[in-house]
């Protein structure tokens, strides 16, 4: 009588674990939050003064902003001689680029379009996007250079000297 009820609940125990395995999948799925990665104020900054310095070995003064990914300014910082106008430039830069999740400089050829002319988009070269691992962060806007490359080309150099933390975090 003994081993028929082990027996019994044997079955029940092997019947039921993969139920309740499967349940807890299925509800970690449907969770109703998520955990989102995102700069820090350090790393923002950070990218923000590597963005300037590399432009100052350019021998250009510029403005650099980093948004987060939502597009929301986390760090600004103007040069002392960049341009005033350079500020929301830079900010638009950023703006663009996360929005997108592209460098600003693919998004050249739709500059003359109808979503090229939405107020608040630029999107001509000096945007970069910051994206680490397949996760974007956000992005750096420079703006100020003599050329939308050059900007660029300061904007991933703020993007690379926060990259490896970035990795790190993960």
């Amino acid at each position: 009588m003994q081993i028929k009820k082990l027996t019994s609940v044997k079955m029940i125990v092997a019947v039921i674990s993969p139920l309740l395995f499967f349940s807890n999948s299925v509800q970690a799925e449907d969770a109703p939050s998520t955990t989102i990665k995102r700069l820090t104020m350090e790393s923002a900054n950070a990218a923000a003064l590597a963005t300037i310095e590399a432009c100052r070995k350019e021998g250009v003064q510029i403005t650099a902003t980093v948004v987060d990914k939502n597009g929301l300014v986390q760090a600004i910082m103007r040069d002392t001689l960049a341009p005033h106008v350079s500020i929301d430039i830079s900010r638009m830069k950023a703006y663009t680029a996360v929005n997108f999740s592209t460098d600003t400089s693919a998004l050249i050829s739709r500059s003359d379009t109808s979503i090229g002319r939405i107020d608040g988009l630029v999107m001509s070269a000096g945007g970069a996007i910051i994206n680490v691992g397949g996760t974007i962060y956000g992005a750096v806007g420079v703006s100020g250079a003599p050329s939308g490359e050059t900007d660029e080309k300061c904007a991933k150099a703020g993007v690379a000297a926060i990259a490896e933390d970035l990795e790190m975090a993960d």
